[in-house]
């Protein structure tokens, strides 16, 4: 009877141990970068802005084109009227209706209007405030392209984040099988009277402090891969695993120059400020265009009826009309300095943004060569820590050297590895923003 029970309670214990593994696979992901990229880039809510502002410029584009179009109004009215005075200075001819000589009745007045104006010349404002819109239609394209690279390069940089927070865990974890494993033997050494009390609290206490840094890389980890599945746009909670092939292939440097020359060519925020500028221009001749007259071809339909004196039909009317202001001589002018100074302001921001571009791509070319070179450091460095933890190991085990030494060692060797870890990861990040400060981030 007891072994049934006993029996039914394993039986039970390994479908919960099962069910709970079960959940917890369900709640893990392996995400590559490319995966990552294409989700950060579909969920994320700085370039769905960006797009709107596009279909801004381009519903502007669409009304500057608008004026080029006829207008065609019509309008219509029905009045009521007192009993006025009416003295018709034109002589009626005489009729049949027996009423010559009597004053004409009239309390009421309808008509109905309908003009069409084509514009054909208007100083060019209409030609150039479309080419206006052209370019700023153009400028919000650009934008929306620099905030996708300025996407990317965060995404992989929390990409890096997140696999350098599971490495931590990873080896913290190894690290403490290893402490485990040394205070079960200096426990046994300590029972047979081998070694000192003090070197076993010793290592104890060195196995509680890597528990503690434990907690706090798995905590680390679990804040990190959030806000991943934020970004992504996935179920918060997921965990999310790092594939550590992406940080392996590092392309070559090249030379500074060809960075910058680059930059120059492809910076997306460069060329949206030389399409601003372009626009800013076309304000200028836009501006000026209001020195000249408005010519447009017109034409109407009118229709009018008074009870009792007066009854109009199909009266068309068309021909030219001349527009021109002349207070437009000397109000024209301010507007014309204040475009000039949009442009001007636009070619001062571009020659700030040039020097900013210089300083980018060059600090960005030396972190890459410095990550280049760490990741050949901390190579030697894990060899030598590595080597360093043996030879102080065996000098423990004869007495040679101390407890302390021998954690010391141990410690200089986990973070041996943990540098040379975050190195590969560090360095691909800093690539990908030498790309980005380049313009040839994709």
């Amino acid at each position: 009877m007891r072994k049934n029970r006993y029996r039914r309670f394993t039986l039970i214990a390994i479908c919960t141990v099962f069910s709970w593994q079960l959940s917890i696979a369900q709640n893990s992901r392996s995400l590559g970068m490319d995966e990552a990229i294409h989700l950060s880039l579909q969920n994320n809510k700085q370039l769905k802005l960006s797009g709107a502002k596009v279909k801004e410029a381009t519903a502007s584009l669409h009304e500057s084109k608008n004026n080029m179009l006829p207008d065609l109004k019509a309008s219509g009215s029905y009045l009521r009227l007192n009993s006025p005075n009416i003295d018709l200075k034109v002589k009626l001819g005489s009729g049949n209706s027996g009423s010559s000589g009597s004053p004409a009745s009239v309390n009421q007045v309808s008509y109905a209007l309908v003009n069409a104006s084509m514009p054909l010349f208007s100083g060019l404002r209409i030609h150039y405030g479309i080419e206006s819109a052209k370019y700023l239609e153009q400028a919000a394209k650009l934008d929306v392209e620099n905030d996708r690279e300025e996407v990317i390069q965060n995404t992989i940089a929390a990409y890096s984040n997140l696999y350098k927070a599971k490495a931590a865990v990873d080896m913290v974890k190894e690290n403490l099988r290893e402490s485990k494993q040394r205070v079960g033997d200096f426990t046994s050494l300590e029972k047979n009277g081998l070694i000192a009390r003090n070197d076993l609290l010793k290592v104890e206490l060195q196995q509680s402090n890597v528990e503690l840094s434990l907690l706090d890389a798995e905590n680390n980890f679990k804040i990190t891969y959030i806000n991943m599945d934020l970004m992504l746009g996935l179920p918060e909670g997921t965990e999310l695993i790092a594939d550590s092939n992406s940080f392996q292939n590092l392309d070559d440097a090249g030379i500074i120059s060809t960075w910058e020359e680059s930059a120059f060519q492809n910076r997306k925020d460069m060329a949206a400020l030389s399409s601003r500028g372009k626009a800013a221009n076309m304000g200028i001749k836009a501006a000026k265009g209001e020195y000249f007259p408005a010519l447009a071809l017109s034409g109407g339909y009118v229709a009018l009826d008074v009870p009792n004196l007066l009854t109009v039909t199909n009266a068309l009317d068309g021909g030219i009309g001349l527009q021109y202001s002349f207070s437009s001589l000397w109000k024209t002018g301010a507007k014309v300095a204040q475009a000039r100074a949009r442009y001007e302001e636009v070619e001062a921001t571009k020659d700030i943004l040039a020097d900013a571009i210089r300083v980018q791509v060059n600090q960005a070319y030396e972190n890459y060569l410095s990550s280049r070179k760490k990741i050949d450091v901390y190579a030697t460095a894990v060899d030598q820590a590595s080597e360093n933890y043996r030879i102080v190991k065996n000098k423990q085990i004869n007495n040679l050297a101390t407890t302390t030494d021998l954690l010391d060692a141990d410690v200089a060797q986990l973070q041996a590895r943990l540098n040379y870890a975050f190195a590969r990861s560090e360095a691909l990040v800093a690539y990908k923003k030498l790309q980005q400060a380049s313009g040839v981030l994709r």
